[in-house]
């Protein structure tokens, strides 16, 4: 019999994972957010399309499962890219609340195409390696688990020497925070907005991919996991990349601990009302710091 511990333990390993992949969204939301002070309500999308464009490189294409997802993550970057220049960049001088209903037409667009192109059934893509559980202390972690965990821990790295040491990465967080100055010393700044927007799909995509094996890929998978991405970031602190992997964690340990203990219908309720806790108490987030506008 599994005792009270075991079991909070294996609620605590799933929450890790899935807060992995919220965690991963939120990071693309703050990423856009960044630059361009819009939320992307198409990020859900993104991670949508990262699996079903892996699903046809490897069933239509025939290619082996990492050359698939390389392929997939292209893709969305460059979708990510032509929804800026195409959807965005026009209307560059209207209300961030007009570009974000912008963001939430993509993303019904997306959807739409993606129910038309892949149909309404579900797909699934095969366990990186192999689906025989690891016993934990009593628990057990699935081996998609661990690569959940190592993709997140790779990615956050990564963009962390990214936005450090290069002089694009710099170039970006200048951009997000003095724009106008940004432009006065020589920098791009509509140059920048695109690679975010490139960089925001390639790591959705990213999320989908490694998510998929373990809940199946599908047109209509991104609406929830987007809002959820969305809770991490606002949890963690609109525009600090790194508050939404804290976020994204701290998010899916309490909803797959509400799952185990309380009821698995509360799941979702859970999370939007740690999201209106969080709005009430502390709106600038975990690791957000109160501030006025930028200028």
């Amino acid at each position: 019999m599994i005792s009270l511990e075991q079991q909070i333990l294996q609620f605590v390993i799933t929450g890790i994972t899935i807060g992995s992949i919220y965690g991963l969204i939120g990071l693309g939301f703050s990423i856009i957010y960044n630059s361009t002070e819009i939320i992307n309500f198409a990020q859900g999308e993104f991670v949508m399309l990262g699996g079903l464009i892996t699903v046809t490189g490897i069933q239509v294409l025939h290619l082996p499962l990492p050359f698939a997802a390389i392929l997939a993550v292209i893709m969305v970057a460059v979708i990510g890219i032509v929804m800026d220049l195409f959807a965005i960049r026009p209307l560059k001088d209207a209300s961030a609340i007009t570009l974000i209903i912008i963001t939430i037409g993509a993303s019904i667009f997306i959807r739409g195409v993606s129910s038309f192109v892949w149909g309404k059934e579900p797909y699934t893509i095969p366990a990186f390696s192999g689906e025989e559980p690891i016993p934990f202390f009593g628990a057990v972690i699935q081996p998609q688990s661990l690569w959940v965990l190592f993709i997140t821990i790779v990615i956050v790295v990564g963009l962390k020497q990214f936005f450090d040491r290069t002089l694009t990465g710099k170039a970006m967080i200048a951009c997000a925070f003095q724009p106008r100055a940004a432009s006065l010393v020589g920098i791009d700044v509509s140059y920048m907005v695109l690679l975010s927007f490139g960089l925001s799909g390639a790591v959705g995509a990213a999320a989908g991919i490694v998510i998929a094996p373990m809940s199946m890929t599908q047109y209509d998978m991104g609406v929830m996991l987007g809002l959820k991405g969305f809770c991490a970031a606002i949890i963690g602190g609109l525009g600090y990349p790194w508050g939404a992997v804290v976020g994204g964690l701290a998010l899916g340990i309490l909803e797959s601990l509400g799952a185990g203990l309380i009821s698995s219908g509360y799941k979702d309720a859970i999370a939007f009302t740690i999201l209106l806790l969080m709005l009430f108490f502390r709106p600038q987030g975990l690791l957000g710091k109160t501030k006025g506008d930028r200028v």
